[in-house]
């Protein structure tokens, strides 16, 4: 559908106001409706890079979190799970592991034998700072480029408002000259004004697939988020039960 759209802005119809095509439109448009319209262009061009790195981003990193996760729970040892972390690059759950791992390796080999209460409670707190950093690290890695999609959602409508209203001032400004404040035709008014209204068409075809990507990709990140977070207390409790005896 969005291809058509393009191709019908580009092409444009022979029968459109005045017998001029969509493109023909654009070229007669003000200079400020053509900056305006070359920025929309350029920021749609922005949304869909981000929607297509994103979306295949995401996607790895569910995809290798639900295989690690697997593999996680089917192991009896932490350390043949550690060893298998390259198969998991792109798991932001395997990063998590991976920190409380390194965290937990440094408290057991301080461990002679005769370590204290306190001295293990503050292990597992260094342990569980080590996941908390991680997640916090991969959350903001997950949403790295997200926030884009939502400005390009939130401004795209209104630059396109600003060369649409533009682009009818100078419209009836021209019109004004042209028959000298007389009336006109609807045939005189409509080609102007189409090229302005161009201006809006473009700004809402930039701004509802970023918006409908960016609640999408927001979902998804909160869903790994909160795998993380279960991952981490699930991590920690393993601790508790097998290594802080």
């Amino acid at each position: 559908m969005e291809d058509a759209i393009w191709v019908h802005l580009v092409t444009g119809v022979e029968n459109g106001p005045g017998g001029k095509s969509t493109l023909d439109l654009l070229l007669d448009a003000s200079g400020v409706v053509q900056g305006v319209l070359l920025l929309l262009i350029l920021a749609s061009i922005a949304s869909w890079y981000v929607i297509g790195y994103k979306w295949f981003f995401l996607y790895r990193a569910r995809r290798e979190s639900e295989a690690f996760l697997e593999a996680f729970w089917a192991s009896k040892r932490l350390d043949a799970v550690y060893q298998s972390l390259s198969a998991y690059k792109r798991s932001p759950i395997s990063h998590v592991f991976k920190a409380g791992y390194v965290e937990l390796t440094k408290l057991k080999s301080q461990d002679d034998g005769k370590q204290t209460m306190s001295g293990a409670l503050g292990g597992l707190e260094n342990v569980e700072r080590a996941l908390r950093r991680s997640t916090t690290a991969e959350i903001t890695q997950l949403e790295s480029l997200v926030p884009l999609l939502a400005t390009i959602g939130s401004t795209a409508p209104f630059i396109g408002l600003f060369g649409t209203v533009w682009g009818i001032m100078n419209a009836f400004v021209k019109i004004n000259e042209l028959t000298g404040g007389d009336a006109v035709s609807i045939g005189v008014v409509a080609g102007p004004i189409a090229e302005a209204l161009i201006a809006t068409a473009i700004g809402l075809f930039a701004a509802i697939p970023a918006v409908v990507a960016y609640n999408t990709f927001v979902n998804k990140i909160k869903v790994l988020a909160s795998e993380m977070d279960n991952f981490s207390a699930d991590f920690l409790n393993i601790i508790k039960r097998h290594f802080l005896k």
